[in-house]
């Protein structure tokens, strides 16, 4: 199976036979460890394969040495020898010639696999491996790839149906890394139990702990025009030790994204196009779920606050890193920011 691969495009099929030579690049921890598992378990298979197994580092292996135990038939087990590089950009940059070598050349019937951050597709080694070997790119896919990914890894891996809605609210609570996903998804599954079944009330009252649904509590409150009970969440979670400053980067891409609706309705009255808010809110990337009660809030917000919305963000975010980053002050700009936002509209509210 020659050439370059996604990583979850790779995890997907049958492994098959295993190339001599195989590189893994990108960020994605979690899809690394998940691809090297896949060629360990294709080249090793049953248990007694672990003895053909040995990884090193790159800064503390030499060239000579990773020959040798490709060469060398473990003295248990049996099949072919599998060597990891871990960390191995220097190892790659100092041996750049032999490695171009053996790719062209293999002299054993093992797999050497490297590991590295970094991997770039004009180098002769790297159009060599790409001809003659496997390439899985481990970078952080792509928001839609995700979506479907949690889907099929809670059905495969824990045994529990995930919803859509529940998915999409899943990774609009969770930073975008697979390894903090799946853990989310073994606890869901376990709280649903066996083939059981993940819903968007299992997510919110699961995932990300009292504080985060409190925020989202806050903002929607605050959108709504209830200022008044949505400073007391505020005042909950400042007591509790929440950082305003990470409070402000969790509610600023909410309210960004309904900036962006506004300026799609306001351009599409200016071109003489006809649209509507729940358009505009789809487009500006609100998930279906939520867009029930989004698009009241955004009538409530009105022309004009949400064309001013990119603004304050923009002044909240430097007060908070400057002069009012002190926790009474930083207190202060998010109830100003609250009070902006729940303020009853003042103008004709957008169509």
């Amino acid at each position: 199976m020659p050439g370059v691969v996604q990583a979850l495009e790779f995890l997907g099929r049958k492994a098959g036979d295993v190339p001599p030579v195989c590189v893994l690049f990108g960020d994605e921890a979690f899809l690394k460890q998940e691809s090297l598992d896949a060629l360990r378990a294709a080249v090793l298979g049953d248990d007694e394969g672990e003895f053909s197994l040995t990884s090193f580092v790159g800064d503390d292996v030499e060239m000579h040495q990773v020959f040798d135990c490709l060469s060398t038939v473990a003295l248990f087990g049996a099949g072919r020898r599998l060597v990891i590089v871990r960390d191995a950009d220097d190892f790659v940059q100092k041996n750049r010639a032999a490695l171009e070598a053996y790719v062209a050349k293999p002299k054993s019937s093992g797999v050497l696999v490297l590991e590295v951050a970094s991997w770039p597709s004009n180098t002769k080694l790297a159009k060599a491996v790409a001809t003659s070997g496997l390439t899985i790119e481990c970078k952080t896919p792509a928001p839609q790839s995700i979506l479907k990914w949690v889907g099929e890894r809670a059905k495969s891996k824990h045994r529990a149906k995930l919803e859509r809605p529940a998915a999409e609210l899943l990774l609009d609570t969770v930073e975008p890394e697979l390894g903090l996903l799946d853990q989310e998804l073994a606890k869901l599954a376990l709280a649903a139990g066996v083939d059981g079944t993940i819903d968007v009330k299992l997510v919110r009252d699961l995932v990300g702990g009292w504080r985060t649904k409190t925020t989202w509590d806050m903002l929607d409150m605050a959108t709504s025009g209830d200022a008044a009970n949505a400073i007391l969440q505020l005042d909950r979670l400042v007591a509790a030790g929440e950082n305003p400053i990470a409070l402000l980067a969790q509610i600023g891409s909410t309210l960004r994204r309904f900036a962006a609706a506004a300026r799609l309705v306001d351009q599409a009255e200016r071109a003489g196009r006809r649209t509507t808010l729940r358009q505009a809110l789809e487009t500006a990337g609100f998930r279906a779920f939520v867009l029930g009660k989004a698009e009241p809030q955004l009538r409530q917000l009105g022309r004009q606050r949400s064309a001013s919305l990119y603004r304050w963000l923009l002044d909240a975010d430097l007060a908070l890193k400057g002069s009012s980053s002190a926790p009474a002050k930083a207190r202060m700009v998010l109830e100003t920011l609250i009070t902006r936002l729940s303020r009853a509209a003042d103008v004709a509210p957008a169509r």
